[in-house]
């Protein structure tokens, strides 16, 4: 009979990190994509890196000493805007409080001990599809997520994610809708998430309350929120309805020229806007219908993704991790 004791242990868990503006959240998740353990703090408190990846890497050891051990896991994956998987860096974020190119996967490894992956978060929405959610199975497919400040997506092709060259594949946020329209933070004009982020739709609503006489319940919120705005137009807010038409035929718009050019089986919608419902997406499909080339209008289906937002990322931070190659100071 074969001594056991001989074999290497296979480790069966893994750490996926978010990091959004507001809080960066953090957690154990095993073999079977299921989370163990998860916690967060908030991103703002650490104005300098340095501070918060010792900050991250203390409470990510804490967390995982007090599930199952730190032997147990094999390595960690991160989720963060303008993260670059090729070099392993956030470039030039334009929301966090840290400037400049941050080596963010060298300063993590060196800290933990373990092996460690980078991506933006659109690539890791789709990473988190692909293995836990509606793009469970396809091999062709995009994934847009529309939030508050901006519009990222991530493609699939063929079962891999194309990242491009250098890891900037899939800015779709930053093609022009629009000539001359509104500045965007890129520092260009007319870009596609000026019009359809959430930050995009309030401006649309204030613009169009400026222009018109008619009378609005938009005028009576002291926050204008996706789900305020929402409620607005279940009342029967004509300006408010008239401002989700409008950033979903910019949207449709968007999505239509994306998917003239891959013919993807499925684009994938993540995000809070999605919350908006049929107020965004029934007058995006109209547009995505009458501009999207002829031969794949009635083909490429539209789905909202069924992932929990609170959830997604760090699921699909921990499918990163799966995949890169092991290494340990503990060994």
């Amino acid at each position: 009979m074969e001594n056991t004791e001989t074999v290497d242990k296979i480790k069966t868990r893994v750490v996926g990190i978010d990091i959004r503006v507001e809080k960066t959240t953090f957690a154990v998740v095993d073999i079977r994509g299921e989370i163990v353990a998860q916690d967060h703090f908030p991103t703002g408190d650490y104005a300098d890196v340095n501070e918060f990846v010792t900050a991250l890497s203390e409470r990510v050891v804490a967390l995982v000493e007090e599930n199952g051990g730190y032997e147990k896991v094999r390595s960690i994956g991160v989720s963060a805007p303008s993260a670059n998987f090729i070099t392993g860096c956030i470039e030039n974020a334009a929301n966090l409080p840290w400037k400049g190119v941050i080596p963010l996967a060298a300063m993590l490894r060196d800290q933990l001990g373990l092996a460690v992956a980078v991506a933006n978060d659109a690539h890791i929405t789709a990473l988190s599809e692909k293995a836990y959610g509606s793009a469970h199975g396809m091999k062709d497919f995009v994934v847009v997520s529309i939030s508050h400040g901006g519009l990222g997506s991530c493609f699939f092709s063929n079962g891999q994610p194309h990242l491009g060259v250098y890891g900037f594949a899939g800015e779709l946020g930053h093609t022009c809708v629009v000539v001359n329209g509104r500045e965007c933070g890129c520092g260009h004009r007319g870009c596609l998430e000026t019009y359809c982020s959430k930050t995009g739709l309030v401006r649309t609503a204030q613009e169009l309350m400026a222009e018109s006489k008619e009378p609005s319940l938009l005028s009576k919120l002291d926050d204008m929120s996706i789900e305020a705005i929402t409620k607005c137009c279940e009342q029967g807010d004509k300006i408010a309805i008239e401002a989700f038409r409008r950033t979903g035929e910019a949207l449709g718009l968007g999505l239509a020229n994306y998917a003239s050019v891959l013919d993807p089986e499925a684009i994938i919608l993540t995000g809070d806007m999605t919350a908006a419902g049929k107020w965004l997406l029934k007058p995006m499909r109209a547009s995505f219908d009458e501009h999207v080339f002829h031969n794949i209008r009635s083909k490429t289906r539209i789905l909202v993704s069924i992932l929990k937002e609170g959830e997604r990322d760090v699921l699909g931070a921990s499918a990163l991790a799966w995949d890169v190659k092991e290494y340990s100071l503990f060994k």
